[in-house]
């Protein structure tokens, strides 16, 4: 498994627990604003817990214009290697 596809697993695994959505009702194309409601306390937890995933330092305002699951996802990726 690539780091996309495993920053793509993980940040899906948070939305469900911040959201309270399921896995199946989320995917890359979903928006964190937009579908989900996201706020900026949502996205520090999600910050902060991707920051513990990955070993990386992540930006909130790089993070925070990231609008959907997968361009965060490519965020990740871009930091992990670095």
């Amino acid at each position: 498994m690539t780091v996309r596809e495993q920053a793509v697993e993980k940040i899906i695994e948070r939305c469900c627990v911040l959201f309270g959505k399921k896995p199946e009702e989320i995917n890359e194309d979903t928006r964190f604003i937009e579908d989900l409601g996201a706020r900026s306390g949502n996205v520090s937890q999600m910050t902060n817990f991707l920051e513990d995933e990955f070993d990386v330092e992540i930006s909130f305002m790089r993070f925070r214009r990231c609008p959907t699951i997968g361009l965060a996802a490519d965020y990740i990726e871009e930091l992990c290697e670095e």
